[in-house]
């Protein structure tokens, strides 16, 4: 994945979830492809997906658990991993997981 992404435009306003243990930016491509771009601090949490999503590592670790699952993996930068739309799944990070969220 590119290090980078280039000609898109940020929304000002930050997506701040959790009482501030996740926050991230949308950014949006020149095709129209939004993404977001943020950080979790160390936690453990539960996201509600609507679209499939694409979990992006770019920095520190998690442990992931997808809905219906019983083991957690773990998944650190350089490595994604892909979670249904409409469903959920727990992240726990303990130490800040930076990353991008590609929405399919």
């Amino acid at each position: 994945m590119s290090a980078q992404f280039d000609q898109v435009s940020v929304v000002k306003a930050a997506n701040v979830y959790f009482d501030g243990k996740c926050v991230s930016h949308t950014v949006i491509l020149a095709d129209g492809t939004k993404k977001t771009v943020g950080v979790i601090l160390p936690s453990s949490l539960t996201f509600n997906t609507g679209a499939p999503e694409i979990m992006e590592g770019v920095g520190g670790s998690c442990r992931v658990r997808l809905k219906g699952e019983s083991d957690w993996v773990t998944y650190g930068a350089g490595q994604s991993f892909n979670v249904p739309g409409n469903s959920s799944f727990d992240i726990a990070c303990d130490a800040p997981y930076h990353y991008v969220c590609h929405f399919a």
